[in-house]
């Protein structure tokens, strides 16, 4: 019994030492050979939970871009060592990106699909983990050189161009008023007339939540290689119209811009003043600009084709024909209108009020603030219709341009003498648009603001004015703009939204 018991004993003994010399060849292999650790998973891979990470420690933010910019904040994000910015999106991100960051566009296209790549790999890693909420990250390309990162976008989100002051700028004008006769009216180019203070040419707009891109002709017609700009509305959008033709030619002659009005229908009729409108191309980019008149928006139709003095009917719910007839041709549109909306203005061109296809009996919409609040919602509405067809197309609505009538109306001795852009301040701070109309008009659509008015009620020293070509006395025009002037401010911002 005693040799079975020193046996056993002498077994336990040896399986003790076999089992610690196994041990250890176990631990020494599990440091030195990779093949073991595909057999157990990493430290890392295994389900746990996150510890709190301190906030010294968090080095980057989450922004949400999907919904109301007023709601985005800091997030923390899950490890202090990630050096990329994650941004939540909803589910019309690329329509979102294209309308309000479009400088990269096509920089988080790729970088979605890189993701979507690597996502697609590390998917059997992460069937412990929880899901991570929809995003796009985005490395230092999206960025940008001036390191400021995603809110970057987000500032571009919340630009309002409308927001900011009049400084001085020797750099302008844009164009000389002098030389850009090819394109500009005589009457509207101050440096024809007795004028002698020309200071106005030299502001220029800042915007304060953003920085306006700056103007160039080359610029634009790159940015407009094979595309329409259509400008439809009164006289002002016809300043607006001339204004851009100085500002991409730099008031220089051009012998090989195009004449295409005829494929617009422009072209002037029997014992007409002067055409309808004009259109004009640039051969090498294949650019057109073009202005059509229409001071009310409306449907205007003859009552009587064959009588010249016929009444019109001026149809408030009805887009004009022209815009029916070539909306599909355009890229870039710019509706405005506004002045023409007084009873001297319709009883002048026998404008009658048609609503339905009939005469209208509404008297509330009788009133010529009813009835321009009906013309500019019927427009844009039907505009924004019409996007759906033709998704390319960026539609604008200008706000009003104001009036500087002082001590009177344009018929009853009203002046605007003032030379100095000092005098009604040189900054705009508010929030809401001063067209409220136009404002509520757009609400809801995708038809955008170019917002202009507050901007605009600033500068009353830039109008026309007492001053003509041959010095006649008379009515003053407060009005219409000189040019250079105001008018190329707008362009700038137009510009800047495309």
């Amino acid at each position: 019994m005693k040799a079975i018991f020193y046996g056993l004993r002498n077994n336990h003994v040896y399986l003790v030492l076999i089992t610690l010399v196994c041990g250890t060849v176990v631990l020494w292999a599990w440091e030195k050979t990779p093949f073991l650790t595909t057999i157990l998973p990493p430290q890392d891979h295994v389900m746990r939970l996150s510890p709190v990470i301190p906030d010294d420690k968090i080095e980057e933010k989450q922004v949400s871009v999907g919904g109301d910019i007023s709601e985005q904040s800091e997030k923390v994000m899950p490890d202090d060592k990630i050096k990329e910015k994650q941004v939540s999106v909803g589910e019309n991100i690329s329509d979102h990106l294209e309308k309000e960051i479009s400088p990269s566009t096509k920089e988080v296209s790729d970088v979605e699909q890189v993701s979507k790549q690597k996502n697609s790999s590390k998917q059997g890693e992460k069937k412990n983990l929880v899901a991570p909420s929809s995003s796009v990250r985005t490395d230092s390309s999206v960025r940008g050189e001036d390191n400021n990162n995603l809110m970057s976008h987000v500032e571009k989100q919340a630009c309002s161009y409308a927001k900011g002051k009049w400084v001085t700028d020797d750099s302008r004008p844009l164009y000389s008023g002098f030389g850009c006769k090819q394109w500009l009216s005589s009457m509207w180019s101050c440096r024809l007339t007795q004028r002698q203070d020309f200071q106005y040419e030299k502001l220029r707009w800042q915007p304060k939540d953003c920085k306006m891109e700056d103007f160039t002709g080359s610029k634009f017609l790159s940015r407009m290689k094979d595309k329409t700009l259509a400008f439809v509305g009164d006289s002002l959008g016809r300043q607006q119209f001339q204004s851009v033709m100085c500002m991409v030619t730099g008031g220089e002659q051009r012998t090989d811009v195009l004449n295409v009005g005829e494929e617009y229908g422009l072209v002037k009729g029997r014992g007409a003043i002067r055409p309808g409108g004009w259109a004009y191309r640039f051969p090498n980019t294949n650019t057109t600009v073009l202005y059509y008149w229409s001071a009310s928006l409306c449907d205007l139709v003859p009552l009587d084709i064959t009588n010249l003095s016929t009444d019109v009917a001026m149809h408030l719910d009805r887009p004009p024909a022209f815009l029916r007839h070539y909306l599909h041709k355009f890229d870039v549109l710019v509706l405005n209108t506004g002045h023409h909306w007084n009873r001297g203005k319709l009883n002048a061109n026998r404008w009658v009020m048609y609503v339905g296809g009939v005469p209208n009996t509404d008297r509330k919409i009788a009133g010529i603030p009813g009835a321009r609040n009906l013309t500019v919602h019927s427009i844009i509405k039907w505009v924004n219709s019409q996007l759906l067809r033709y998704p390319g197309l960026k539609a604008f609505y200008r706000s009003i341009s104001p009036r500087h009538f002082f001590n009177g109306d344009w018929d009853t001795g009203g002046t605007c003498e003032n030379t100095s852009a000092n005098a009604a301040g040189m900054e705009v701070l508010q929030e809401e648009s001063s067209d409220d109309l136009a404002a509520r008009a757009v609400k809801g659509t995708s038809v955008k603001l170019l917002d202009i008015t507050a901007l605009s009620q600033l500068r009353d020293e830039g109008h026309i004015s007492r001053y003509s070509i041959k010095a006649t006395p008379g009515a003053q025009d407060c009005l219409h703009w000189c040019l250079p002037g105001v008018p190329d401010t707008w362009n700038e911002i137009l510009f800047a939204q495309l």
